[in-house]
């Protein structure tokens, strides 16, 4: 058995305040992540730390990129118990997306149209939310995600909570004593 990471954020950019004043969630993005350390966190979000308006496969990290920008990130991050099987599967598709990440986009169409509960999905293009959940679904695991898909919808898929706080302050070694 090994574990993933699924990471609940909001950055506080522009782009996250209009997407938690319009659904009233806390968090605005979602990230997976196949380390403890959150060293390397995949999604699907802006390219470029400073401009908001080209987005595409992303590796995010908590001290690089957009992440390392806006350093009042707030987070809750998941841990979820997966087969190795299903951990491969992951590993293998994110492996191949980056190595040919040029075709994927990011949705923003999609992304707009949750608000008024509308799926619109176009081939090799996500939005964070669709992507995570596109992961879960290739490696098998058994969820209950609905198909119009929010990073909020995470939080019930039974994971267990590991921290909550500034993203900045992640540590492996302080998660469970920051747990409420």
């Amino acid at each position: 058995m090994k574990k993933i990471y699924i990471v609940l954020t909001y950055s506080g950019t522009a782009l996250s305040t209009l997407i938690k004043k319009f659904t009233g969630d806390e968090f605005a993005h979602v990230s997976i992540s196949l380390d403890e350390n959150l060293e390397q966190m995949y999604s699907f979000g802006r390219l470029n730390p400073y401009n908001p308006f080209v987005g595409g496969f992303v590796h995010e990290g908590i001290n690089f990129g957009t992440f390392h920008r806006f350093k009042n990130t707030v987070a809750s991050v998941y841990s979820m118990q997966v087969t190795d099987s299903q951990y491969k599967r992951i590993e293998n598709k994110i492996y191949l997306m980056n190595k040919c990440s040029l075709p994927y986009t990011f949705n923003i169409i999609g992304l707009f149209a949750v608000g008024f509960n509308i799926r619109i999905q176009k081939e090799h293009s996500f939005y964070c939310a669709e992507f995570v959940k596109y992961l879960i679904d290739k490696a098998k695991i058994e969820n209950d995600l609905p198909e119009i898909i929010k990073p909020e919808h995470f939080k019930y898929m039974g994971l267990k909570m590991v921290y909550k706080g500034k993203l900045r302050d992640y540590s492996v070694l302080e998660t469970i004593n920051n747990v409420a």
